[in-house]
């Protein structure tokens, strides 16, 4: 009676572990597949084209090395996998932040290249000749988007379907107003010299009001991250101080479950206070 017992606990585990593994193997091949797609999304958005399984492969490296790494340093498996997951999905927020502050330097630059192009019109010359000498002079981002438009022009795309193509890769305010402007002064004419000296003036006063909300709203955003850390650090301070209390914060169900809720209450504080400070202009 105890070996069928037996024998029935160890096909039962057998028949779970199977299952997880094969969840475990369909959820990895997902988010393999799901990053390699994204990566090389994004990246062609930055004008690099890379191996996706190269970036896949150097992402694995880097999470089993920081793995390793925190357990050799704490000792627990739990917060070596913490901070490997972070590692696995820390990539993605990086890319999303990069493009980001890519779209806040293409509107800086954008000012600049409208009045210059306002000149260049009043000066006699044409939307497209300005716009290639423009262009060749500016810095980048706005050079490697505004030079796709002029490329895909020469291969056959009208003007207006380029614009429409850098709306779509910027998909910004100023990048529409001045989109736009460049559509209807191709499509009606006009006086677009005007336009675009309104346009840039616009566009300063917009980047001057941004930043003096930025300058503002700094505080809290530096608040957050600062109320954020506090437990982190105290609970690590405390940690060296008295470790035997603290074990039962890392070695009970009880404490995970106290560093989950603090974990959870700490995420939910940092988004309602960054969406407290995010203020669209």
């Amino acid at each position: 009676m105890v070996i069928i017992f037996l024998c029935s606990i160890a096909v039962l585990v057998a028949v779970v572990s199977w299952f997880l593994q094969k969840s475990f193997v369909q959820v990895y091949a997902r988010y393999r597949a799901a990053f390699k797609k994204e990566a090389t999304l994004r990246m062609s958005e930055f004008f690099l084209f890379l191996d996706p399984a190269q970036l896949w492969f150097a992402n694995v490296v880097v999470c089993a090395l920081v793995l390793a790494l925190f357990y050799i340093a704490s000792g627990s498996i739990w917060i070596s996998v913490a901070a490997g997951t972070l590692a696995l999905v820390a990539p993605q927020y990086t890319i999303k932040r990069l493009k980001r502050r890519r779209l806040q330097h293409f509107d800086e630059q954008l000012p600049d290249l409208v009045q210059a192009l306002a000149g260049a019109l009043r000066a006699g010359s044409g939307v497209h000749s300005a716009l290639r000498h423009i262009v060749a002079q500016a810095p980048a981002p706005l050079t490697q988007e505004f030079g796709l438009v002029l490329r895909e022009q020469r291969m056959g795309v009208s003007f207006e379907q380029a614009l429409a193509h850098l709306y779509q890769r910027v998909p910004t305010e100023g990048a529409g107003l001045v989109v736009s402007s460049l559509k209807i002064a191709a499509q009606s004419g006009g006086s677009l010299a005007e336009t675009l000296e309104r346009i840039a003036v616009t566009l300063r006063a917009r980047l001057h009001l941004l930043g003096r909300v930025r300058a503002l709203t700094s505080q809290g955003r530096m608040q957050a991250w600062v109320m954020a850390c506090l437990p982190v650090a105290l609970g690590l301070v405390l940690n060296q101080l008295d470790p035997e209390s603290m074990k039962a914060l890392w070695q009970t169900s009880m404490g995970w479950i106290v560093l989950a809720i603090i974990a959870g209450l700490e995420l939910l504080g940092i988004f309602f206070i960054r969406r407290i400070v995010n203020i669209q202009v």
